[in-house]
């Protein structure tokens, strides 16, 4: 973790897409709009002393650069590596089935909702014949008044 994200660097970037460094830092050069600072940055002085600890390669190199996830994603979209092509073909897969999921989701969240509805229409529904039947079976009250004439 670098500045609070979570980071692989350029030389393992490099290993991993299997590339020269250098090769990596002039293909982001020269398509440095495509890595704005939360997609990339360069590392300080300081940071590379304290990290270097753990790789030693890092103490004598001149510039070291940090890529966020979508750095290292958007990476896989300007180096001609076989083996970044094939990275970046993966992600395109990945993000098209997400959004296929995503959209799957969508629809069984309508359609429980419209089965929630119904459900409740029902129970009101249910309800009232319930009364209904209710009101058939209660035995009418008896009258009072009797047949025949009245002595007044």
């Amino acid at each position: 973790m670098i500045r609070g994200q979570k980071v692989m660097l350029s030389t393992h970037l490099s290993e991993l897409y299997g590339v020269e460094t250098r090769v990596l830092i002039q293909s982001v050069k020269r398509n440095i709009k495509r890595f704005p600072e939360d997609f990339m940055f360069s590392l300080r002085r300081e940071e590379i002393m304290r990290i270097s600890q753990f790789v030693i390669s890092l103490k004598y190199s001149k510039s070291v650069y940090a890529f966020t996830e979508q750095g290292v994603a958007m990476l896989s979209s300007v180096l001609h590596s076989e083996r970044a092509i094939q990275v970046n073909i993966a992600i395109m897969r990945a993000f098209v089935k997400l959004r296929q999921i995503l959209s799957t989701h969508k629809g069984l969240a309508q359609k429980l909702k419209e089965l929630k509805r119904k459900i409740e229409k029902h129970d009101t529904e249910i309800q009232a014949i319930f009364e209904a039947i209710r009101q058939l079976m209660t035995p009418p009250e008896k009258s009072k008044s009797r047949i025949g004439f009245r002595k007044d």
